[in-house]
């Protein structure tokens, strides 16, 4: 059993929040492998399904932001897994918008959902950090996060949680470098990323 953590805030005036962009990208990922319905379950929403050979539970904490890790220790406990069967799709300020990398453990870099989740199952689980860019200045990170991607961002929003679930199967593999490579590709081609920009390991 594999479980997929899109992190984001319930409610619909946070749907279309850079700090939601977890909770598309997991929608994208239902939806590209016929995975449903979605039930009230382990504090959240919930969705059973094969992806890549393996069993997956993809998770939506209805917690809010802040206390994401009560609803993923509670799957996690349920199936009993371990860290390496947890993957958490969450934006990322410190990468530029469009850009994806994926890292076991590390720090969180001042994350509250990441916090949460590291309180309460340790801090060494798979991460999908999915670039929103950054407003520039610490004290407008807040709003920053808490407010829509602009009119002009959501197309390669759009293409990037599409491209994410057409490879989320190496995610399920371990084949993790391999994804990380697949969505880089797939944004060039699209043209949201330089053509020329080389792809770096995650540090």
């Amino acid at each position: 059993m594999l479980l997929l953590v899109g992190l984001g805030n319930p409610g619909s005036q946070y749907a279309g929040n850079r700090h939601n962009i977890g909770f598309m990208a997991l929608d994208a990922i239902a939806k590209r492998n016929g995975i449903r319905p979605w039930r009230r379950r382990f504090q959240g929403l919930s969705a059973e399904g094969p992806l890549g050979g393996e069993r997956a539970l993809l998770l939506l904490p209805g917690t809010y932001m802040n206390d994401s890790g009560r609803a993923v220790a509670e799957a996690a406990h349920f199936f009993k897994l371990g860290l390496s069967d947890i993957v958490v799709f969450h934006d990322e300020i410190d990468l530029a918008p469009g850009k994806v990398r994926v890292k076991t453990g590390g720090g969180i870099a001042g994350h509250n959902g990441l916090r949460s989740i590291s309180a309460h199952i340790g801090n060494d689980y798979r991460r999908v950090r999915i670039g929103v860019g950054h407003p520039g200045v610490k004290s407008l990170v807040e709003v920053y996060v808490l407010s829509d991607f602009g009119k002009n961002e959501r197309p390669w929003v759009e293409a990037l949680c599409a491209i994410i679930a057409d490879h989320t199967e190496l995610l399920a593999k371990g084949q993790d470098a391999a994804f990380q490579n697949k969505v880089h590709l797939g944004m060039q081609a699209k043209g949201f990323l330089a053509a020329n920009e080389p792809e770096q390991p995650d540090e």
